[in-house]
């Protein structure tokens, strides 16, 4: 059995197997390299076949989404760590080994991220995990590098080992125990704020998330829905809340809840004024799927609670990451610490 399973979950990115798995095959010697479809309608699986017959495949019999795919993959596949890739991640020489060490060398560690940067300008860093991520009091995410629509340039700056909340699940190196125990991703999420929700409940457990920057990957970034996509609008939407439902402490539920629904709605109105209908929709129909479904997620609620070893996470941070970046101006992760 490889220690490692380097595990790809591809729909309809032909093109972006034939450009970036050559990268993974040839950089990822001594682990296993598997590519799950979740039911491809381009030409994915005929590409596997003819171009990369010696890569492992799995064919999953519809889309299940990024979580559930990821899911149902996994079970299918033996190793001590797990790194979740996306299809649009061109890697390095070397690039496992620095996370690999890590895990190895602290069995209190769960999962880990290396340094994202962007493909496309490879000087600056990657908005979906850049170099670690944290999220504040009422759900929103940032990074190491990167707050909002505000992406640094990588100077070296954040180059030492940390500790994070969340490690981005386009290039995630878990312990298979760790992602099993805590129940794996939640597939009913389809995709976007699962790694997160995975991550909150890793932390919860007293496990611990940490960026070892020393292994630095290049991402594409927005290759299944673009940025500005109304789809990935309610999906962030409405998993954020669910995720907060999930695993919000009770003491600080019914506060969290209420300054979130203030916010979202400004949100809306925000896309409303900017004329982007189409995205003010997409927010105030993820509130009301929301409020119709949060009952189904209210026994994780009940076990994730009971479950928790650490109420206070240090890396969820206490104020408003929102007030920071827009009120007084901190649009640099260093800026905040």
């Amino acid at each position: 059995m490889n220690r490692v399973a380097v595990v790809i979950l591809n729909y309809n990115g032909a093109e972006m197997l034939k450009s970036f798995l050559p990268t993974v095959i040839r950089h990822s010697q001594g682990a296993r390299v598997v590519v799950a479809d979740n039911a491809s309608t381009d030409s994915s699986v005929a590409v596997m076949r003819e171009e990369f017959p010696a890569v492992e495949l799995i064919c999953l019999e519809k889309n299940w989404g990024f979580a559930q795919g990821y899911n149902l993959a996994l079970e299918k596949v033996e190793a001590e760590y797990f790194i979740l890739l996306n299809s649009d991640v061109e890697v390095t020489q070397g690039w496992i080994e620095p996370m690999l060490a890590v895990l190895d060398g602290n069995p209190d560690v769960a999962a880990c991220q290396p340094k994202l940067l962007d493909y496309k300008r490879k000087t600056h860093f990657e908005y979906a995990g850049a170099a670690g991520g944290f999220i504040d009091r009422y759900g929103y995410p940032y990074c190491r590098g990167r707050i909002f629509d505000t992406v640094e340039e990588d100077k070296g700056q954040y180059d030492s080992v940390c500790d994070i909340f969340w490690a981005t699940g386009a290039a995630l190196m878990v312990r298979a125990e760790d992602f099993r125990n805590a129940g794996g991703l939640d597939g009913r999420f389809f995709a976007h704020m699962e790694e997160i929700d995975l991550c909150w409940r890793l932390r919860s457990r007293g496990r611990r998330i940490l960026c070892v920057p020393q292994s630095i990957v290049y991402h594409v970034g927005g290759a299944t829905l673009n940025y500005n996509s109304p789809r990935k609008t309610f999906l962030n939407f409405r998993n954020n809340l669910l995720m907060l439902h999930k695993n919000l402490q009770q003491k600080e539920y019914r506060a969290v809840m209420a300054v979130r629904c203030l916010l979202d709605y400004v949100a809306a109105v925000k896309f409303l004024l900017t004329g982007d209908v189409a995205n003010c929709r997409a927010v105030v129909e993820a509130r009301r799927e929301f409020k119709r479904v949060k009952s189904e997620y209210d026994t994780n609620r009940k076990e994730n609670l009971q479950v928790t070893v650490a109420e206070e996470i240090p890396e969820r941070s206490c104020f408003s990451i929102l007030w920071r970046y827009y009120a007084r101006g901190c649009k640099r992760f260093s800026q905040i610490k």
